[in-house]
């Protein structure tokens, strides 16, 4: 006859199964959880530090503080084997420092509102308009953000570069006045150091140039002596 822990053994209770069962499911909603909020990231606009960050322009700084420290705890690259978690951890890294950061804030607010006055304007709307209160507003106002958030990365790029030209030439510039600050000086150099050489051979020369003047005196001299005859 069977004991009651043999036929605990080959019967394990139904509990443990479903636990189990749960425990796999929970930790694979997790994984989903994960790999989504992952590719939402990945997806957004990165120009647009409030949409990396899943949050709505004007939120207070708590609010970035909250849904960074939420999601990077999410998405850690050493809590998930998705391959995409280092990528999608520095965008929102580097989106969290933006929006912390005052000027950078300012700017990315600026862009935001000048693209709903130019959605208003292009549409001849006002501020007032029932358009602005539909839901299709908002897909509009956010890709006119992008719009603008694109045109004033370029004309930064294109700063950019025309400064680094500029300050490119005016090192140059400095380089070659600095080159021919050595040049002169290393002239100057040579020339002191060969002075004693040069007055030595002007006097070797003004000895052998009074020598030859003696020696033809000599010769005048001989020739009004020579007797005629």
């Amino acid at each position: 006859m069977a004991s009651k822990a043999d036929d605990k053994a080959q019967n394990p209770p139904v509990v443990e199964d479903t636990r189990d069962a749960l425990q796999v499911l929970d930790a694979e909603a997790k994984e989903w959880e994960k790999d989504a909020e992952i590719n939402r990231i990945l997806q957004a606009f990165r120009l647009d530090a409030y949409a990396v960050l899943g949050l709505k322009p004007g939120v207070p700084e708590s609010d970035i503080k909250m849904a960074y420290r939420k999601t990077s705890l999410l998405i850690h690259p050493d809590k998930t084997k998705n391959p995409q978690a280092p990528e999608a951890f520095d965008r929102l890294k580097k989106a969290q420092t933006e929006l912390m950061d005052e000027k950078q804030r300012e700017r990315l607010d600026e862009a935001i509102a000048d693209a709903r006055m130019l959605l208003i304007r292009e549409n001849g709307w006002t501020v007032d308009s029932p358009e602005l209160r539909e839901p299709e507003f908002e897909k509009k106002w956010a890709d006119k953000t992008k719009f603008v958030l694109i045109e004033n990365e370029q004309r930064r790029r294109r700063q950019m570069k025309a400064q680094m030209q500029e300050e490119g030439r005016e090192q140059k510039k400095a380089d070659e006045e600095l080159e021919a600050r050595k040049r002169k000086r290393q002239h100057e150099q040579d020339w002191e150091a060969t002075r004693d050489q040069r007055i030595d051979s002007w006097r070797t020369f003004q000895k052998g140039k009074g020598g030859a003047s003696a020696e033809g005196e000599g010769k005048k001299k001989k020739k009004k002596l020579k007797v005629l005859g």
